[in-house]
């Protein structure tokens, strides 16, 4: 039987500026640091590299199997409800013998809406950002 190993691909749009990167990058090492048996790549739709298809092409090349698709939008607007689907179709039939799960818009989560609230919150009240 063959170990699984796993990865998590994270979506974000991407911008001209590739300063606008900056918090989604420290999110992704954030990550790696947390879970460092899980491979993590960060990739943009638009203006930066890599795409959604070079990264999860590289997962696969470092045999990666079983792969989380998550994308870092705040709501699921058209990238999410159309593009990102028709991304992770075209992954999964171009390596058909890995699972590739598309997870919601991470800005959808109950704890990430409530995390946005505090902070807005905090920031209202003279907290500092």
């Amino acid at each position: 039987m063959t170990a699984s190993k796993r990865a998590i691909l994270l979506l974000a749009h991407g911008a001209r500026d590739p300063r606008w990167a900056a918090p989604f990058e420290a999110m992704a090492a954030h990550i790696a640091a947390l879970a460092p048996d899980l491979a993590v790549r960060l990739s943009y739709l638009d203006f930066i590299e890599p795409d959604p298809a070079g990264a999860g092409k590289r997962l696969v090349q470092e045999g990666c199997n079983r792969i989380d698709v998550v994308p870092l939008f705040l709501g699921s607007g058209g990238h999410v409800r159309i593009d990102v689907p028709r991304l992770v179709a075209d992954l999964q039939a171009q390596n058909p013998s890995v699972t590739w799960t598309l997870h919601p818009a991470i800005g959808e989560l109950s704890e990430v809406i409530e995390a946005m609230a505090r902070a807005a919150l905090g920031l209202a009240q003279g907290a500092p950002g």
